[in-house]
């Protein structure tokens, strides 16, 4: 008998030509991976409830940071396909797998919906890699150069095929959509299909050698309370990944319960988003000197506190769209003096 691991299950084959030992350290790793997790979502729930910029988790290097995650685990995904079917394709536990982890992503769409309507989670890490153990199947045994070509054409695809075809709902999970859908965990086909090929790939280079016998050994020689913790952690990844951020949003909402974080000044607060939204089209100076003038002139004509709680379409107020071409003369005419 052949023992083979399957995100973390050591499951049982038939005869194989080769058998592959128990890896804790693939275990550790996305023990790893899901309290990286934790943290980020961590500093989401604290931006949430207004106890950090609300912005903090979905910019600089917190991005960087949840790419990387998402990353490992989907790397990860592609690792244990091949570990799982390296003797021969099995579609019982592949099944099994597969059901729970689309039942999972179905729960947290319905929920997502409930609690954000408006980003709610469509195609997120779940649903990306159920679509991913869909398609990695079909690389597990193609030469590891096709698998890493395919990869790098991944992550080529939204750099030069992006096409309006693709902004209708039915297709945004491909990751092709010109106008980028908001979701509070976005994760789509291309490029994410990338880091469970590149798994793939690394994974077959692994089998073939001898690391598997070599790194089974070292686990176990090295065992740490925190190792089988993280072992432990890495074999029910899927429970913890349902359970940790209703723990944590439920911590920090007791929390705010009890000590509320301090009000934002709604001015420095107007300041910063119109700035913000400025730049991206217009140079600092310019947008200094629009976003003082559009605030001054709120305050004056007491709209500001107006606008600051809703009561004011932006879009349709003839007052604003005056306001905002008075301050855009103003703010180019000064732009224009300095330079």
């Amino acid at each position: 008998m052949t023992t083979t691991v399957i995100d973390g299950d050591a499951q049982e084959t038939g005869t194989a030509t080769r058998p592959l030992p128990r890896i804790p350290l693939i275990d550790q790793a996305r023990g790893v991976a899901l309290i990286a997790m934790a943290i980020y979502h961590f500093t989401w729930d604290l931006g949430y409830f207004g106890y950090i910029d609300a912005e903090t988790a979905t910019t600089g290097g917190w991005r960087i940071f949840a790419r990387l995650i998402a990353g490992s685990f989907l790397f990860l995904v592609g690792f244990s396909l091949v570990l799982g079917h390296a003797n021969g394709f099995r579609p019982r536990p592949y099944f099994i797998r597969l059901g729970k982890i689309a039942l999972a992503a179905a729960a947290i769409s319905v929920a997502t919906w409930f609690a954000f309507p408006d980003t709610f989670i469509f195609f997120g890490i779940l649903h990306a890699i159920v679509a991913s153990s869909l398609i990695g199947p079909l690389f597990v045994r193609l030469p590891v150069i096709v698998t890493l070509l395919a990869a790098a054409a991944a992550v080529a695809a939204p750099l030069y095929l992006r096409a309006p075809l693709f902004d209708h709902p039915a297709l945004w999970w491909v990751g092709l959509s010109v106008d980028i859908p908001r979701s509070n965990d976005y994760v789509p086909l291309l490029p994410w299909i990338a880091p469970v090929l590149l798994g793939i790939a690394l994974a077959r280079l692994f089998v073939a050698s001898a690391l598997p016998a070599r790194l089974a050994g070292f686990g176990h020689a090295t065992k740490r309370w925190w190792k089988t913790l993280l072992e432990q952690a890495g074999r029910h990844s899927l429970a913890i990944y349902l359970v940790h951020q209703p723990v944590l949003i439920a911590l920090v909402y007791g929390a705010f319960l009890v000590s509320p974080p301090v009000a934002a000044n709604p001015m420095e607060a107007y300041t910063k988003s119109c700035t913000k939204t400025c730049e991206s089209d217009h140079s600092a100076g310019f947008c200094r000197s629009f976003c003082s003038c559009t605030l001054d002139s709120l305050v004056n004509e007491n709209m500001f506190a107006d606008l600051n709680r809703g009561a004011i379409d932006v879009t349709t107020d003839e007052r604003i769209t005056r306001m905002s071409s008075q301050c855009t003369a103003a703010a180019e005419a000064t732009t224009d003096l300095k330079e």
